[in-house]
């Protein structure tokens, strides 16, 4: 579990800044083509945290209807964003994303507007989960 933490981790590094080039060009904020993302140390644990806390849900979900598992990891997502959004103003004094532009926001943290998001992204998360499962004894023996 510990080698798929760090995987995670990178792996949402790496959506989080696909994700943010794409919609700021879509939105206009970046004018030229560059398409340059951003995300933020703090989110390698937080993405990281799939491993320990997403593996299981999805375990448990499994022979469940998709609109269901999809709610859940739409609510587990919301949830951690909140904690560890709240944990880290408390800490820093800022949290590194801020939601208090959209109007579906709480607390600026977590926004209904990327319900789909979170929802869709918790679906994907089952085929990764699954094949990192099967490819962690080769990787680890790639590594160490």
């Amino acid at each position: 579990m510990f080698f798929r933490f760090w995987i995670y981790g990178l792996l949402g590094w790496c959506f989080e800044i696909v994700w943010t080039a794409v919609t700021e060009k879509v939105t206009r904020r970046q004018p030229d083509w560059k398409l340059a993302g951003h995300t933020y140390l703090w989110m390698l644990p937080i993405y990281g945290l799939l491993a320990p806390l997403g593996e299981p849900v999805h375990n448990l979900l499994r022979p469940h209807i998709w609109v269901l598992r999809g709610l859940v990891y739409l609510l587990g997502i919301w949830l951690i964003e909140f904690i560890t959004g709240w944990l880290l103003r408390r800490l820093t004094g800022k949290c590194p994303w801020d939601y208090s532009h959209l109007r579906g926001n709480f607390q600026g943290i977590v926004a209904l507007e990327y319900a789909p998001v979170w929802f869709l992204f918790g679906l994907g998360f089952e085929r990764v989960h699954d094949a990192l499962v099967k490819l962690t004894p080769a990787l680890q023996s790639a590594f160490f």
